[in-house]
């Protein structure tokens, strides 16, 4: 007999429940253990973010975005084609002699409630700062709760991820970038992600 899946929960997965209202949160986190059980998901960006880190990487301005666009396979061809012009409005916003970083995992703890913080990329300036990068590239832009969440838990373990850097949220479809609120109050931030955490938990613990 299978064990149960543990409570757990990618940033993506957690930022799209803390979006949800009613019962959209249990449909979500009962879907989400059941992928989990089943040993299911697939990620069709990935071709995208290694072109775009390409580009980042060896200056390409988008050729290597173009590229990918024309080899991905038929079935992933539309939802390129929707993400490749924001894609390359982002590029276009990054300084000349921007460079990749390194960035590395880390599991922050929402109570008993471990998320994986796993940005997408690292990015280095010309001025000296640094950004740890996580791509949104669902339909619709990120929500205010979206882009908090992500950012308060990017920001809380960025020692581990990309020491100094600051946390950026990019809405890849329409090249927007979100950078933290200066006038959130990270405790209030917390409270309502524990809060959260605590819901998506002992929602798991019942889902069929």
């Amino acid at each position: 007999m299978t064990a149960p899946a543990v409570p757990y929960a990618t940033l993506l997965a957690f930022a799209r429940y803390v979006d949800r209202t009613g019962p959209a949160k249990a449909t979500f986190v009962g879907g989400l253990r059941k992928q989990r059980e089943s040993r299911s998901g697939f990620n069709p960006h990935g071709q995208l973010i290694k072109a775009l880190k390409s580009d980042i990487a060896f200056h390409g301005a988008g050729r290597h975005l173009h590229a990918v666009v024309n080899e991905v396979k038929p079935r992933w061809k539309p939802l390129y084609e929707a993400l490749l012009p924001g894609a390359l409005t982002y590029l276009s916003t990054l300084e000349k002699g921007t460079e990749l970083a390194q960035t590395r995992d880390a599991i922050a703890m929402l109570g008993d409630l471990p998320v994986k913080i796993n940005p997408h990329f690292g990015l280095r300036h010309p001025d000296g700062t640094a950004e740890a990068v996580r791509l949104h590239m669902d339909e619709q832009p990120p929500s205010r709760e979206t882009i908090m969440a992500t950012l308060h838990l990017m920001s809380r373990h960025m020692d581990q991820v990309l020491p100094h850097a600051d946390p950026v949220l990019v809405d890849l479809r329409r090249g927007v970038a979100h950078h933290p609120d200066p006038s959130t109050k990270s405790d209030q931030v917390e409270r309502w992600l524990a809060g959260e955490a605590a819901a998506f938990r002992a929602t798991w613990s019942v889902a069929a």
